[in-house]
């Protein structure tokens, strides 16, 4: 029998936000649990630019843009 492991690369995304109470995070939350999944991804609300980081092998950054601005807020991606 051949073992065949697949190893999905976990990346971090780092986005600058407008999301600035704990009820905006709570209202994120459904659609951030189902993208990138429950427990992978925080927001630093106490970070001069609501950093929100997401933990995934399959968010990709205009997803997660798109859903924060349909939700009227503003993200935007910060690079290495």
């Amino acid at each position: 029998m051949i073992s065949i492991k697949i190893l999905l690369t976990m990346e971090v995304l780092v986005f600058k936000t407008t999301v600035s109470t704990p009820e905006n995070v709570k209202m994120l939350k459904p659609l951030l649990d189902s993208s990138a999944g429950r427990g992978r991804w925080n927001f630093a609300l106490d970070d001069c630019d609501k950093i929100l980081r997401i933990q995934s092998s399959r968010t990709y950054a205009q997803i997660a843009i798109q859903m924060l601005m349909d939700k009227g807020f503003k993200c935007i991606e910060l690079e290495d």
